[in-house]
């Protein structure tokens, strides 16, 4: 049985309050008062120059991909140790997906293996701040600018992280985050498209309202409400909104406790891993650390379901998380073998440990024993 969840939801302030007041102010599809109010905190906050919440980070994906126009032929370079939403947002606009390998020290994108990846029909990189760790945005943005790409930043574990003091988000022409309930900000389901560009900001209301000029049109700029350009329907409800206005009320607070319990884990192991047991999360010194997620490096496949099935019988549930995107069975279908040695390691021997706000100090006590008595049997 277990006892303490990988990921648990939370309540942390106003949120039942904020949803009943959507419901008695009578707006409760998209673009109401709470919407209004995230998107005011996001480009205050942060420096977005410009933010349009969506139904979830995939949605964000999928428009970002409209908006850079990517086509039949066109090709974009992702990483492959990345969730599915990544790659398959531009594969749903014909593009062919160049996976790039990992670090060796960190599963984010390896910025000097992108160069000999790029071809005269590369449209786009896209980056992904693994465990909202940034990667080195001016790198990669000197490539872009060099070889004439678009940037999307896949920032959906990156919320309150910062690449040599600046907000991760900002970097690229575009950016989408995440609130899933195993973000660290939460509303359920939800995302955020971040228009850092603003040629592409008119659009992008456009390709939110399904095609049409409705934005534009309640705010009197257009005296017509018609259908213009392609698009969806990827607003979120207002009671999305309200959930998450109420978290980022107290981001601070949130951002805090999860900083607590990831040194925490960190203090712990750092015997094991001077000892060659395992290895822990690196760091650069120009990221900061969002504790996003906890993880450890096993030194095998099966060591670490060994772990895992010895946490599980202790009531404790430990994960993995992303099988390698060019070892899916999409990709292979439709392309020849590629083999990336470091994606293929966080695959096999990356597992995360349970890190959420309400994890208590004697939860995480069991935790770290039940680890530390696994590799010191």
């Amino acid at each position: 049985m277990i006892k303490i969840p990988f990921n648990k939801p939370f309540f942390i302030g106003k949120e039942t309050e904020y949803i009943a007041q959507a419901v008695k102010v009578g707006k409760i599809s998209g673009d109401g008062m709470f919407t209004k109010k995230c998107h005011d905190f996001f480009e205050k906050y942060f420096g977005f120059k410009k933010v349009l919440l969506t139904t979830s980070c995939t949605d964000a994906l999928e428009m970002a991909a409209i908006l850079l126009d990517i086509k039949d032929g066109d090709e974009v370079i992702v990483p492959s140790f990345t969730f599915v939403s990544t790659a398959n947002a531009f594969v749903l606009r014909g593009a062919k997906i160049v996976f790039a390998d990992s670090n060796d020290s960190h599963p984010n994108i390896n910025i000097s293996k992108i160069q000999s990846l790029i071809t005269p029909k590369t449209k786009a990189l896209v980056v992904v701040h693994y465990a909202g760790i940034a990667c080195d945005m001016d790198a990669v943005m000197a490539l872009a600018k060099k070889n004439n790409l678009f940037v999307m930043e896949d920032a959906a574990q990156a919320i309150n992280s910062f690449y040599k003091g600046k907000a991760l988000g900002s970097f690229g022409h575009l950016a989408a985050f995440s609130f899933h309930e195993t973000k660290n900000i939460i509303s359920g389901e939800g995302g955020m498209l971040v228009i850092n560009d603003e040629k592409f900001i008119n659009r992008a209301e456009i390709v939110r309202e399904k095609g049409t000029n409705r934005t534009q049109f309640f705010r009197g700029e257009t005296k017509q409400y018609d259908w213009v350009d392609i698009g969806s329907s990827f607003l979120p409800s207002d009671i999305i909104a309200a959930f998450l206005f109420a978290q980022l009320e107290k981001l601070e607070v949130i951002q805090n406790n999860r900083t607590k319990i990831w040194n925490r884990y960190a203090d712990a192991f750092l015997a094991l891993e001077k000892d060659g047991k395992i290895d822990l999360p690196k760091i650069p010194e120009y990221s900061t650390n969002n504790a996003h997620i906890f993880y450890i490096i096993c030194k095998s496949k099966d060591e670490r379901s060994a772990l895992i099935k010895h946490l599980e019988k202790e009531g404790i549930l430990a994960v993995f998380h992303y099988i390698a995107l060019h070892q899916s069975p999409f990709y292979k279908a439709h392309h020849t073998s590629t083999h990336l040695m470091y994606a293929d390691i966080y695959t096999d021997r990356l597992l995360r440990l349970p890190l959420f706000y309400e994890l208590s100090a004697n939860e995480q006590n069991l935790i770290i024993n039940s680890v530390r008595q696994f590799y010191n049997s």
